[in-house]
């Protein structure tokens, strides 16, 4: 059977979806699902967090019970830490109806996806990680509009439905997002370098910050836009952040090995005082940049 778009967003509407997490991610996802479903449940731990996605309009329902929560969702969203989803894919298979569609907002897929294809037949498995995001957490900083413009990857499994792969599509598709299928392997290679690098980066720039200029009373005082924003992300969530780089150790090593090199590069051409080589690099660096964003 070919899943038409017209189909699929029919499937989705009549999908009762149970969101598993109400933190910036999970709850903005809730909220921009509300209403083009048939209903949003919200689930979390803490019992203050669903009272405050109830008000904020983000979810029909609201339990800190995950057995309850998922009891008869068509789709469960596993919107909490990389290393607290590992351990609820240990537990759900059994909670959810079967052909319920579960996912994850995850930021790495290796593992994620191992621990999918250990989950009951009757349940079908899809790895997601939307690119996108802020530096701050909390069901406060919730925004329906969130997902709007970006990309989000989507990971099947070898045992996953093409009727469940083109729910997962509409899904991303009614947040405002655009699905991009990559295999788990490719995602984290990706990811580590394109995401997972710079949160380091940016923790290595305000902490050399720190020790070069915290006697000096003015340093915080004349700080401008272009630290700001290369420092931003590291204000992100640690614990999530610890997560996403524990279990995506290979690819950031890599990462940084390879930034560790570039990093000499440009010490030594500044070392060199060499003018010249100086412009041909930064000059190519500054093309190659404009053409990642016109």
């Amino acid at each position: 059977m070919k899943y038409t778009p017209a189909s699929t967003v029919e499937m989705l509407s009549d999908a009762h979806v149970a969101v598993v997490g109400l933190g910036l991610m999970g709850g903005s996802l809730a909220g921009a699902l509300r209403g083009h479903c048939r209903a949003v449940t919200g689930i979390d731990h803490r019992p203050e967090t669903i009272e405050t996605a109830q008000q904020m309009g983000l979810v029909d329902y609201g339990t800190t019970n995950l057995a309850d929560g998922v009891a008869e969702a068509d789709i469960v969203v596993l919107a909490t830490p990389v290393r607290v989803i590992l351990q609820q894919l240990t537990m759900i298979g059994p909670l959810v109806p079967p052909g319920c569609l579960v996912m994850d907002l995850g930021s790495t897929k290796a593992e994620v996806t191992a621990a999918m294809g250990r989950l009951p037949a009757h349940v079908q498995p899809l790895g997601g990680h939307p690119m996108c995001g802020k530096e701050i957490s909390g069901i406060e900083t919730a925004d329906p509009a969130l997902y709007q413009g970006c990309t989000f990857i989507l990971s099947p499994l070898r045992h996953t439905s093409e009727e469940a792969l083109a729910l997962g599509k509409a899904l991303v598709m009614t947040v405002g997002a655009s699905p991009l299928v990559l295999q788990p392997a490719r995602q984290d290679f990706l990811a580590a370098t394109l995401s997972h690098l710079p949160y380091l980066l940016a923790c290595a720039l305000v902490a050399t910050a720190d020790t070069l200029t915290s006697p000096d009373p003015a340093a915080w005082k004349i700080v401008a836009g272009g630290f700001r924003d290369t420092s931003r992300v590291a204000g992100s969530d640690v614990t999530m952040m610890i997560d996403i780089l524990l279990t995506n150790r290979k690819a950031v090593l890599k990462a940084l090995s390879v930034y560790q090199d570039r990093l000499q590069e440009l010490f030594h051409l500044v070392e060199s005082g060499d003018e010249e080589k100086m412009q041909a690099t930064l000059r190519r660096i500054r093309c190659i940049r404009r053409e990642m964003f016109p």
